[in-house]
Parts: C-alpha cells; sequence; structure tokens
C-alpha cells in the first residue's frame, strides 16, 4: 500500500514539533541539527528505506529547512526523492515537487532558492552569537562555566537527554556524533563515560 509520510526534524529535544505535527499520516521524526545530512538522520534513513521499497510516494514537510541547513544537501535530498518519483509537498509554501507525475520546474527553482537563504540563515545566526559572546566578554558579562562549581553526573546528564540515545548508539563515530548533537567531542567523551 502506497503510503503519505510527513518528515519532522527538530534540532534539540527543548524544541516544540507540534507546528510540524499532522495525525492523519504516517511520520518520521528527527529530533538532530539541520547541518547532519539527511541520508546520516536515523528517521530520514528509514524513510529512505520505505521510499526504496515503494510503500512512501509522497512526502510532506513543514518548510525546506526541515530538510536540512546546507543548500547542496537539501538539493541533493530533493534530486533523491525525483529520482524516486517522490512527490515532495513543503507546506509553508503549498508547492509540490511533482505535477501530473511530471517534476515541477517551478518548485525546484523556488525551493533551490530556499536552501540557500536556509544555509546562509544558518551562518547568520552561528556569526551573531560569537558577536554577542565577544560583546559580553568585553563588557564582562559572559564568563563561561563558573570555576569550582561541581555537579552530580545525574545533573550533567539531565542537560543531554535528548542527545543521549545517540551517544548510545555505538554505530555513530564522534564525528558523527558531533554534528547529530551539537555538543564538542569532549563532551560527548565524558556522557558516554558516565552512560
Amino acid at each position: 500500500m502506497i503510503t503519505t509520510a510527513k518528515y519532522i526534524r527538530i534540532s534539540t529535544s527543548g524544541q516544540n514539533e507540534s507546528r510540524q505535527k499532522d495525525s492523519s499520516t504516517l511520520e518520521y521524526f528527527d529530533v538532530i541539527s539541520g547541518i547532519v545530512p539527511f541520508t546520516e538522520r536515523p528517521q530520514a534513513k528509514r524513510l529512505l528505506e520505505d521510499v526504496r521499497s515503494g510503500a512512501i510516494k509522497t512526502i510532506i514537510v513543514h518548510s525546506v529547512d526541515r530538510l536540512g541547513r546546507n543548500a547542496y544537501d537539501i538539493q541533493s535530498t530533493m534530486e533523491l526523492l525525483n529520482k524516486e518519483d517522490v512527490n515532495l509537498i513543503v507546506e509553508n509554501l503549498g508547492l509540490h515537487s511533482r505535477i501530473d507525475d511530471k517534476p515541477n520546474p517551478i518548485f525546484k527553482m523556488i525551493c533551490d532558492l530556499l536552501a540557500n537563504v536556509s544555509q546562509i540563515e544558518r551562518e547568520s545566526i552561528k556569526e551573531r552569537i560569537s558577536e554577542g559572546i565577544a560583546i559580553a566578554k568585553i563588557k564582562g558579562k559572559y564568563k563561561g562555566r563558573v570555576k569550582g562549581i561541581t555537579e552530580t553526573n545525574e545533573d550533567f546528564l539531565s542537560k543531554y537527554k535528548g542527545e543521549i540515545k545517540y551517544i548510545k548508539n555505538e554505530s555513530f563515530s564522534l564525528s558523527q556524533l558531533k554534528k547529530m548533537t551539537n555538543l564538542s567531542i569532549n563532551t560527548i567523551r565524558k556522557i558516554k563515560t558516565m552512560i
């Protein structure tokens, strides 16, 4: 039976995914950074397996940036889905990648543009954060972690509840985990020693 699926991605477990939810479709839900390539995300991999088996022919995403934050990765994912004759629907634009079972050229043009905007937006966010930290340091308001304060292992691990399930999975390398969780390799190693 051919099914419509919805792909949902949020970057951290603290984010609210309710605006992307749709109880009428089969859902594939990743809590992962948009910088992790689509083909390396656990639920996206499952979705692609179902696409290749012919079970999924329509995929809905809330917005283009749910596919990723890297223009090349977004475009590669859209091309991969196009080769599988999958109709990709971007909800917030009301656009379909296929019309009458043929590729929609307007969809490609708009989504290519938005893929680049998504990447620029991510780079801009990183730049603003760095600038904010630099200004706070100059003003003496940013000191980082206070030295001498200790926390229990439970308190430390409680900050990374959403990431621990990926860190427990031995099939991911440290560099993959770094991309998936946005944590430093040292933090990932520390978590691994505690779980």
